[in-house]
């Protein structure tokens, strides 16, 4: 237990601080400064986060958008427009000529299926891709967790990584996510599919909608139950967009019936987590 608030501290440290530079970017006074960026090509949110040298958030961006559906790129052009236009935004902000080096996140299972074409959308977008890793794993790079499972309950599809003595050791993903709560939710308030998607991120909202979710939270747990039958996984970690929905850590665990914990903020954890994973490098 101490671990993971341990853990959660370092988190919620980072978050609060890209949350921070979002809205007031750092700029460098060194001549040629260092960069590191993730992108994390969502499938309700696309999201950009840029770090120094030391690895410190300085800038970040994100758009609400309908590029990617249950983990897959629906619309190539599209998310090559948004990504390309958040990055030259950034330049701006940072007032650098160009931001060059980016890793990418995929959901666990998808790289032979979806991997390549994130890369090329971000490649596309005028970066040099330098890394493409699952978004579970890209997670961990935050919370850093030795022992125990980071589920990613994204747009589209929730991804596992069970991570044993700091290394994973089994990564899985299927489809399951926000996109299901908000078809639940325009179901059950007769409203269209974007309105449910606005009205479902609202935390206010939240505690009245949060027993119209029961039957895909149920799903969500039985997803999870599934990937980690038979493993040694004695805690639970969500990140991912969905994640943010109130409550939604105690209802799984109920379910599974052992300890399950997010962090303040679980929307920004993947994408910090892949700028970590950034190198300057070229990839391929």
């Amino acid at each position: 237990m101490s671990e993971a608030r341990v853990n959660f501290e370092y988190c919620d440290q980072l978050v609060d601080k890209f949350e921070k530079v979002i809205k007031n970017p750092i700029r460098s006074e060194k001549k040629d400064p260092i960069y590191y960026t993730g992108v994390d090509l969502g499938t309700a949110c696309v999201v950009i986060a840029v770090l120094d040298e030391n690895f410190e958030p300085v800038a970040g961006a994100y758009r609400w958008a309908s590029v990617v559906r249950d983990g897959m790129v629906v619309d190539y052009v599209g998310a090559l427009h948004l990504v390309r236009e958040m990055k030259e935004e950034l330049e701006e902000k940072l007032g650098v000529d160009e931001l060059i080096y980016a890793a990418a996140a995929i959901p666990p299972g998808t790289e032979n299926v979806d991997g390549g074409v994130v890369a090329n959308v971000v490649r596309g977008a005028g970066f040099e891709v330098s890394n493409v890793l699952d978004e579970p794993t890209a997670a961990n790079q935050v919370l850093k967790i030795r022992d125990g499972a980071v589920v990613d309950i994204g747009g589209g599809t929730t991804g596992i990584s069970i991570i044993e003595d700091g290394e994973v050791v089994y990564i899985d993903d299927e489809p399951t996510g926000g996109t299901h709560f908000s078809l639940v939710l325009a179901g059950a308030y007769k409203m269209p599919f974007e309105e449910a998607e606005v009205y479902k991120r609202d935390e206010k909202n939240h505690r009245e909608i949060f027993p119209v979710m029961g039957p895909v939270i149920d799903k969500c747990a039985t997803i999870i139950r599934g990937q980690i039958e038979g493993r040694s996984v004695d805690s639970i970690c969500l990140v991912g967009g969905t994640a943010c929905l109130t409550g939604i850590e105690g209802a799984i665990e109920k379910r599974l019936g052992i300890p399950v914990y997010k962090p303040k903020n679980p929307m920004f954890v993947t994408p910090l987590g892949i700028a970590l994973s950034c190198k300057q490098e070229i990839m391929y």
